[in-house]
């Protein structure tokens, strides 16, 4: 199993350092997300840092970028990482896309399958000065030698995106190398919906499940006593209340057995009560959708739970001291095996 550490982008005089850090620690890889700072900058500093170092968007923002500019750049990222780049991709939500970005979100879901075939066609034109795609919403037939980064002494990037729905879980299953699964996607989640709709979309597409990646992202608890664990869970807890407050993801909880979660969070966010949108997730919230521990006990309780789940782990909040970062890599190499 690979074994991720995510990160916010960093201002890039910091990225070195982390990138090193990472490697040293014994993760796999490091795993940009995409918030204020890019995450292709990020990975592009991390890369000479760190060199064998796996690194991988999880998630750009697709619809902002062009295909062609999303496929430039993933495809310089994986010529300096030797190959070992994965671009995440995603929608986004409406208000972000068309108000901080001014661009359209119509259809999100076909319109992002489109975008990832767009991007594969562009890797395939950079290889063979060929480039044909005409789908939905975008049609690209036009590029030069100059324009072309040109082949690489490297596979093409594996595409991956975000789905929470199960149409999104089917598409990723006909189109993508992998899915990106949500942080309050917990163990019932993955069975009953991720795993069943890759599986059809794979099946549709005459592709194989096996070749696709479920990455995983996973909210942890971890110390020897219970003081130490306290604060970890009250940011735990916030976390999982500011996820949990997006209606998209209401039915997740209502099928794990908490039925009214996202309204509860929703009223209390409307009312400006941010301490009383944590107050809605309980320590039986806490238990079903996150992962508490001990530093001994943490790799065994990973692995009982996502094993034969999912093919990459991300561990969500294993940043932080030194110290706890360097005992979280302990615990990645030793899913790593």
């Amino acid at each position: 199993m690979h074994v991720d550490a995510m990160t916010v982008p960093q201002p890039l005089s910091k990225v070195a350092d982390l990138a090193r850090s990472t490697q040293a620690a014994g993760f796999s890889g490091l795993l940009f997300t995409e918030t204020g700072r890019t995450a292709y900058l990020n990975a592009a500093v991390a890369s000479q840092a760190a060199p064998g170092l796996e690194l991988s968007t999880g998630v750009a923002v697709a619809f902002p970028r062009s295909p062609f500019v999303t496929a430039a750049a993933a495809w310089e990222l994986q010529e300096a990482t030797g190959g070992k780049f994965r671009l995440g991709l995603g929608t986004q939500v409406r208000t972000h896309v068309v108000r901080r970005y001014g661009m359209p979100f119509e259809r999100p879901g076909p319109r992002l399958r489109d975008y990832v075939r767009a991007v594969k066609a562009c890797f395939s034109a950079f290889r063979t000065g060929k480039l044909d795609h005409h789908g939905e919403f975008y049609d690209l037939d036009f590029i030069t030698p100059q324009w072309s980064a040109g082949p690489i002494d490297a596979p093409d990037p594996k595409v991956d995106v975000a789905a929470v729905n199960p149409w999104m879980l089917r598409m990723a299953g006909e189109v993508a190398d992998g899915v990106h699964v949500h942080p309050i996607g917990e163990v019932g989640y993955l069975k009953r919906h991720v795993l069943p709709n890759i599986s059809a979309g794979a099946a549709k597409a005459g592709r194989s499940v096996a070749d696709l990646a479920v990455i995983v992202p996973v909210l942890t608890i971890v110390g020897d006593s219970d003081e130490e664990r306290s604060a970890e869970r009250e940011s735990v807890r916030a976390s999982m209340a500011f996820y949990g407050s997006t209606p998209n993801y209401a039915f997740i909880w209502d099928e794990a057995g908490f039925e009214g979660t996202t309204a509860r969070i929703r009223e209390k966010q409307k009312a400006g009560d941010f301490t009383g949108m944590a107050a809605q997730v309980t320590d039986e919230h806490i238990a079903r959708f996150a992962t508490e521990s001990t530093w001994d006990g943490l790799a065994d309780a990973l692995s009982a739970k996502y094993e034969n789940l999912a093919t990459r782990l991300v561990l969500y909040n294993a940043l932080g001291s030194a110290e706890r970062f360097e005992r979280y890599g302990e615990v990645a190499r030793r899913l790593r095996g």
